[in-house]
This record gives C-alpha cells, structure tokens and sequence, in this order.
C-alpha cells in the first residue's frame, strides 16, 4: 500500500471513530411520538400507568395481550366475566374485531377505549361520531366530570392534545360522564379565541355490557401521569367494575415495533447498533494492518514418497528376468528366518523336531504346517540349485504360515 492510501484510510477512520464518540456523548432528544405501550417509557408511552394496574384493579388478574382482538376474544372463556382496555391515539378496528367486541359487550363485560377514533363499523353501531379541533399553538386543554363526587376537579392538559371529543351519542343508551374544555383560535380575523365545551368522556349500554369510551388518550400517558393528573385516570378507571380478568391491550399501538428489515432491526437496538460499527470499525483496522506488512507465502513441500514397495518390486522382477532362483529362495529363507527370531524369539541355526514343537505352539499353528514348512526349508537348503517351481512352492507356504 502507497503512502496515499495509508493516509487516506487513516483520514476514513478518523472519520467513523469521530462519528462514532459523537454519537455517544450526544444527548439524546426527547421522543414525543405517541407509543401508548406497556414498556415505553418515553412522555407518551404507558409505563407508568400499565405498573400502577395491578394496584388500582387489586382484584383482577392483568393479563397483557399481544395479539388480534379478534384472536382473544374467540378463544377466551365465556364463562368469566372481564374487562377489556385500549388506549392509543387511533384504535383502527376492522369489521370482525368490531363484531367480536360487540358480541363481547352484549354477554355483560365492558370495554374501555381511550381514542380519537377506533373505525367506523363499531362507530356507525354504537351510533357515535368523534371530531378533532386543532389548533396552529398548543394551547390549555381542561377536562372534567359530570358525577358530583369529582364535578369540583378540574384536570389540565397543555400538550399533544388535539381536543378530540364527541359530537353525536345514541342518547337513549349513552350516559355522559365528562367533558373537554378548550380555546379556539381563528387566526384570520381578530377576533378573541372562543371557548368551546364537549364531551369527551360517556359510556354506552350494549346488550348486558357497557362500552366506556374516552377521546383523550393523552391523558392516560407517562407526561401526564407524573404531572398530577393521575386521579383523572383513576376516576375514569372507577366506572369499570370488578371483574376476575383486566385485558390490556398491547398490539394495536402506535408505538408497537414492526421490523420490516433485519438492517433496521439492528439499528433500532442500541447494542446491536453498537456492535455493528465495532465490527465496521475492526475490519478497516484490519486491512490496515493486514496491508502494511503481510508475510511472504509459504512454499508446500511435498514429503518424500515411500518407495520401499516399489523398490522392493524392483529387486523381485530383476531376480526374475535373471532366473537366479538360488539367491533369490536363499534370500527368502534368511528373511523368513529373520521373522521367526524377531517375532517369536526362536534360535534358528538348528531346525530339528524340538525347534518345529516350539513354533507351532508360539505361532499357533498345526503341528502338520508347520512341520511341513520346516522340512520343505531343510530340503531347500540342502539343494544346490532351484528352479522357478521351488520359489513359487516356498513363497506360498511362508504367505500361508504368516497369515492369521
């Protein structure tokens, strides 16, 4: 590598490691995106009343779902009474979750909704319509009740409230329970801000069960929980009565992670993010180094060949061409020999009937081969010359004696 180079992937380094320590030390903004889920701790998330659950509904189990409304509702026990909470910005029910829950209702549970909206089948059957009046400012929102026990309480709003409210109910069925206080500026005239009062808060009788439904769901978040305005949450919560199950809803959220790709997975999560620019971060630095100094390939050196067979071979077809079978059996005797003193540590100067006993008792073998063997080794010693016969007859009788 130049020297151009070096100092440019040093300069990129720099670059990524800068990146990197900025990122760090950076404070992080705060998240004002509506989330409403059990584990978001950010201002608009529910953290801190989903933890609180338990305390003011002492007699219910919790039960968090994460699935379809519609999945629960079909599967649950129809024997136990319940109590069914949804909070979000904008509850987006579809045709069979609506007649689910209205089936639900009618067999003498309730339900809770804390929304601006929540589609328009269930809407258009309770006969209820929802309006927002938005402002260009954030101006103060103030809610309160209609029961003469907290008619004296007044609960104020100053962010993210878009002044959701009711403006049509199925009075005959529909009880309402609490109202929206706010302003309303027209910035095209001078005229001054008009006060406007609605309902925000009614519940609705549907067969054996009541729906209660709420369009302020700012109220029931993390900011406004920690602000003081905690008894409006559990003033709402006290027209729900106690029932063996509370169903939290937890799946259809605004803040509910959808992973449409595993990069984003990734960065989403702050120790995979992290680990993902470490591994960025080695593999540069390992070029680096790997490019400044690499050691010089190693040649492969073959080992040496046994040729001992081929050798071997060699010598045998030479004693062949040559038809000196004498040398050639005498070679094999001494060899032969020298195998029965290696292996069974026998004295073979003196092949008589002793020495055939001793080796057919340490080689087990019959006493006939063996003795055949030997007398067949005697007889080839005795002869002065051989032939190709007396090779090929010795090489068979040693092969079968060393055979197992």
């Amino acid at each position: 590598m130049d020297r151009k180079s070096k100092i440019v992937l040093i300069i990129f380094s720099l670059v990524i490691v800068g990146i990197i320590v900025a990122e760090i030390v950076r404070p992080k903004p705060i998240n004002w995106r509506p989330s409403y889920t059990a584990s978001s701790k950010i201002p608009f998330g529910c953290y801190v009343l989903y933890n609180e659950l338990a305390t003011i509904f002492d007699n219910s189990d919790i039960n968090t779902v994460e699935e379809s409304v519609y999945d629960v509702l079909v599967d649950r026990d129809k024997t136990i009474e319940s109590n069914y909470i949804f909070i979000n910005e904008y509850i987006d029910l579809d045709k069979q979750e609506s007649i689910q829950m209205l089936d639900y209702v009618s067999e003498g549970n309730t339900i809770f909704i804390s929304a601006s909206g929540f589609g328009n089948y269930l809407s258009d059957t309770l006969n209820v319509r929802i309006e927002s009046d938005y402002n260009l400012k954030e101006g103060s929102t103030e809610l309160s009740f209609t029961h003469e026990e907290f008619r004296s309480k007044k609960f104020e709003l100053s962010r993210g409230v878009y002044n959701s409210h009711f403006t049509s109910v199925d009075s005959t069925n529909t009880t309402i329970l609490g109202h929206i206080t706010y302003l309303k500026e027209d910035f095209l005239d001078d005229k001054p801000p008009q006060k406007f009062r609605r309902a925000n808060f009614i519940k609705t009788k549907f067969g054996n069960g009541h729906f209660i439904l709420n369009t302020t769901p700012q109220a029931y978040s993390n900011y406004y929980m920690l602000k003081g305005n905690q008894d409006y949450v559990s003033h709402t919560f006290s027209y729900l009565e106690d029932k063996d199950i509370l169903y939290w809803d937890n799946y259809k959220k605004a803040g509910r992670a959808i992973i449409n790709s595993p990069m984003r997975f990734v960065l989403n999560q702050p120790a995979l993010k992290w680990a993902y620019y470490l591994m960025i971060s080695g593999v540069l630095l390992f070029v680096f180094f790997k490019s400044k100094r690499e050691q010089r390939i190693i040649p492969v050196i073959e080992p040496l060949k046994n040729s001992s067979v081929e050798f071997a071979q060699a010598v045998g077809s030479l004693y062949n061409q040559n038809k000196d079978f004498t040398d050639l059996i005498n070679k094999k005797l001494n060899y032969f020999l020298e195998y029965i003193r290696s292996h069974f540590h026998m004295d073979t100067s003196i092949l008589n009937e002793k020495a055939i006993q001793v080796l057919a008792s340490k080689s087990g073998k019959g006493m006939e081969e063996t003795k055949n063997l030997i007398e067949y080794i005697i007889k080839l010693k005795n002869k002065s010359t051989h032939n190709e016969q007396d090779s090929i007859e010795l090489n068979k009788k040693i092969t079968a004696f060393k055979q197992q």
